[in-house]
């Protein structure tokens, strides 16, 4: 899920050992810099498998919030055809937002629970989100807005992963 953002951040993060280890290189004999190189290499390879634990944490986290809130839905069909998505924009504080719109086609008042996935451009989850939308009328178009539990960043689009209405 997480892997194409875990291997771009391994990627700066061995970027950086290569650049201490090509710096500790000398030709002056001493083995003082060859063990400084060894112990940056240590603690950046310590710290990318930090990085990439937590945020496979968080993405986990989010997942099992947002299946936690679809399984309480009492009673809920699926809806997934009747949401629609706008067009994921970057908060202030670098979360993203998208607009959910989720028509109802029953003959009563309903509600609506929708799960949207946020991903990059070759489909992996970056992190997920469920909104609802309470008391939409018969016949009748609701909006809210679903946004993103972390900053994101680069090319994110939003997906419908789940819908229930209810």
């Amino acid at each position: 899920m997480t892997g194409r953002w875990t291997r771009g951040a391994a990627g700066v993060v061995l970027a950086g050992v290569v650049a201490v280890t090509a710096a500790g290189c000398s030709d002056s004999g001493s083995g003082s810099t060859s063990g400084a190189a060894s112990k940056a290499a240590s603690a950046a390879s310590s710290a990318a498998s930090s990085l990439a634990s937590k945020g496979a944490d968080a993405l986990a986290s989010a997942s099992a919030e947002a299946r936690q809130k679809l399984d309480g839905v009492k009673n809920g069909v699926k809806a997934k055809d009747d949401v629609r998505l706008g067009t994921p924009a970057a908060a202030g504080d670098g979360k993203v937002t998208v607009k959910v719109s989720a028509r109802n086609t029953a003959s009563s008042a309903k509600s609506f629970a929708v799960q949207v996935n946020f991903t990059d451009q070759s489909g992996n989850l970056r992190d997920v989100t469920v909104v609802t939308l309470k008391d939409v009328a018969a016949g009748s178009t609701g909006e809210a807005t679903a946004q993103s539990n972390r900053k994101l960043t680069g090319d994110v689009r939003a997906v419908v992963n789940a819908a229930l209405r209810y």
